[in-house]
């Protein structure tokens, strides 16, 4: 039946004095009933202590917090799920995601990475990895950089303190990570050594292979301070430097043995040499064919025939010169329109996996 406008208005008002009144009852007024949802605070604990306030939106913050573990200040971004708000007893899968060198989660912007804004149904965190932390616990731990046990802040600080302080579902089926260059060497890692924890391990110009000569030498020209020819993974401006100048088997240990081929030290933690350590894990590979690929794309080859051989499964995209590839931006090289992309065809299946 139709109501004539000052029905309908008179029927707003007798609602909207109900509502005062409710609000009234509950010591509320309707201003607050409705404010903007705020950063939600987080409590220091795992050897996590906050340094000032985070900075960004209640949906994207990144938050700076100390560790003995590593020398320096460390960020994190969060990124929320449209919903998290709106929906206060939803509790959500986590996607952590390993930036590359020599990057930092206050570089991975809305507009760098666009394929991580309006995830619905998960949270997303982005770690602080050092410049050139290479996911590790360095061998060295006596050198110019300080403390730099990478390793330790992240499994066992970070994980329990989003745990903790976020609505997530803490366990495997509840976990996924990935990694970009630099990252994806340390997502599979860390998958490999921890498979009790994460579902699904997915790299995007990994350097998975540490016994081709260019992916070592990646590690020690970071240590060096002379990386930035091979290591150009960020999402935003780079660094002038990698940090103070360490020896070269500071991080990972003996990285050459003339003529001997790659030390046993590596091969021990090298992670296509380790392939079937995932398995029980979902395993995403993805690489292009242009500029700086020398490592990623002959690391995803070597870690793809080795799943094939231990028949694991996995989902494998080798988008050559970036030709067809999403939206036309990726050239195939080692560049953020490549990860963003990578990443649009990652996530919606990420998606569909936490929710079966």
């Amino acid at each position: 039946m139709r109501s004539f406008p000052f029905v309908r208005a008179r029927r707003r008002a007798r609602a909207g004095a109900v509502a005062a009144l409710v609000f009234a009852a509950l010591g509320l007024s309707a201003t607050a009933a409705h404010a903007d949802p705020a950063i939600p605070a987080l409590t220091d604990g795992y050897g996590l202590t906050q340094v000032g306030t985070p900075a960004g939106t209640p949906g994207n913050f990144v938050v700076t917090v100390n560790t003995p573990q590593v020398s320096g200040p460390q960020n994190i971004r969060i990124v929320l799920p449209t919903d998290y708000f709106t929906a206060p007893t939803k509790h959500y899968p986590v996607f952590y995601l390993l930036h590359g060198a020599p990057d930092d989660p206050v570089n991975m912007t809305p507009d760098v990475l666009p394929a991580l804004n309006g995830r619905d149904s998960m949270i997303t965190v982005m770690p602080d990895g050092g410049e050139r932390g290479w996911y590790s616990n360095w061998v060295n731990q006596n050198t110019a950089a300080g403390a730099q046990n990478w390793r330790n802040f992240h499994l066992d600080q970070v994980i329990p303190f989003i745990d903790a302080n976020l609505r997530t579902i803490p366990t495997k089926q509840g976990r996924a990570i990935g990694g970009i260059s630099m990252g994806g060497f340390g997502a599979l890692r860390y998958v490999q050594d921890n498979p009790h924890l994460f579902r699904d391990v997915a790299t995007f110009s990994g350097l998975l292979n540490m016994e081709l000569v260019i992916a070592r030498g990646a590690v020690a020209a970071s240590a060096t301070n002379i990386g930035h020819v091979l290591l150009q993974s960020c999402g935003g401006p780079c660094f002038p430097d990698f940090g103070p100048i360490v020896p070269a088997n500071a991080i990972l240990g003996q990285l050459f043995l003339p003529f001997l081929g790659p030390p046993a030290n590596i091969l021990a933690i090298n992670p296509t040499s380790n392939m079937r350590k995932t398995e029980g894990v979902h395993v995403s590979l993805y690489t292009g064919t242009g500029s700086l690929e020398l490592a990623a794309e002959p690391s995803a080859n070597a870690a793809k025939a080795s799943l094939d051989h231990l028949g694991y499964p996995y989902h494998f995209v080798n988008y050559g010169n970036g030709a067809g590839f999403g939206d036309g931006s990726c050239d195939g090289g080692h560049n953020r329109f490549c990860w963003n992309q990578a990443l649009l065809d990652h996530l919606p299946r990420l998606e569909l996996a936490f929710s079966s």
